[in-house]
């Protein structure tokens, strides 16, 4: 993963978290690596790996069982919630860019509608 430098890196884990949950690489339950793997697997220090598990526990997405390790909540609806609220956020960022730059609402659906998603 290559890292934003002007957004904490523990943010940007967490995020890539939430989408792999979104896109059901992990699911609903399932044990998430060790703070160890988990910093080999991201290149950071280990106690970047305990702000991430606190920052997803303190969202809700993971609980740690102390001496067996973190897991993602088992709420069967965790992806879709994920799902929506990044969904959003990424369309309010999308907004309030073009807003600066005085786009109305139906040039950014002019724009919308001539771009191929596939």
């Amino acid at each position: 993963m290559e890292f934003q430098m002007n957004y904490p890196i523990y943010l940007q884990v967490a995020e890539d978290i939430k989408r792999k949950i979104i896109i059901g690489e992990l699911s609903p339950g399932e044990r998430l690596p060790s703070n160890t793997d988990l910093a080999v697997l991201y290149t950071v220090n280990p106690n970047t790996v305990q702000r991430i598990y606190r920052q997803l526990e303190s969202e809700g997405i993971s609980f740690t069982k102390r001496g067996i390790g973190t897991f993602i909540t088992e709420d069967e609806n965790l992806p879709k919630r994920l799902r929506k609220e990044i969904g959003e956020k990424l369309a309010d960022d999308f907004l309030q860019k073009m807003k600066t730059y005085e786009f109305s609402k139906e040039e950014i659906n002019q724009l919308l509608k001539s771009k191929d998603f596939d």
